[in-house]
């Protein structure tokens, strides 16, 4: 009696063997993939609280700047600050040091200042208030300080030192942005802002 072996009865464990290893690689790559749109979606969520407190900043920056122009708000000059108070038209302060000279040398990324003017922009929500969905609040108010730096470069005007800061929705997202500006005698703000 003489035994044939097949080529096919031997393949058989094979073909068990290979579609498993597929099935176990195309799974590892699902799951990579799948922790990947995780850590991008918090990417993005980082991103965009980072914009989020930026925005806040330049907001109050644009404010102060606005304010320097507003009812010869310059004419009272320098003082040296020492309390915090709200923003509003008439009220406001320019103080004679920067706060890295009047709180020290890293005081500007140590928010919230102790000597600051906070402003609030229109519509703005913060934490603890009801807010409309899809736009979450923001974690505090965002706050200016202007610094009179003395007679600009060009000996034209006066130039001043704008620092403000801003926050996302949460205490550890601060944006802290600083300009200068300078203000002519006999220009006048038309309103553009």
């Amino acid at each position: 009696m003489t035994l044939i072996c097949t080529a096919g009865g031997r393949q058989r464990g094979v073909a068990l063997v290979t579609s498993l290893l597929l099935l176990v690689i195309i799974t590892i790559l699902a799951l990579s993939m799948f922790r990947s749109f995780g850590t991008q979606e918090k990417i993005a969520g980082n991103l965009r609280e980072k914009q989020r407190a930026l925005h806040a900043a330049a907001s109050a920056q644009q404010y102060a700047e606005w304010w320097l122009t507003q009812n010869n708000n310059t004419a009272a000059g320098a003082i040296a600050c020492t309390t915090s108070l709200p923003a509003t038209p008439t009220g406001g302060q320019i103080c004679n040091q920067t706060p890295q000279q009047q709180l020290g040398a890293g005081a500007v990324t140590q928010v919230p200042w102790p000597i600051q003017v906070t402003y609030t922009p229109q519509n703005m929500l913060f934490v603890g208030q009801a807010t409309v969905p899809g736009n979450p609040p923001y974690f505090a108010t965002p706050a200016f300080w202007i610094t009179d730096r003395g007679v600009s470069a060009d000996g034209a005007g006066e130039a001043y030192q704008i620092d403000a800061y801003g926050y996302g929705s949460a205490a550890s997202t601060v944006a802290v942005v600083e300009s200068a500006y300078e203000i002519q005698q006999g220009v006048v703000n038309r309103g553009g802002l």
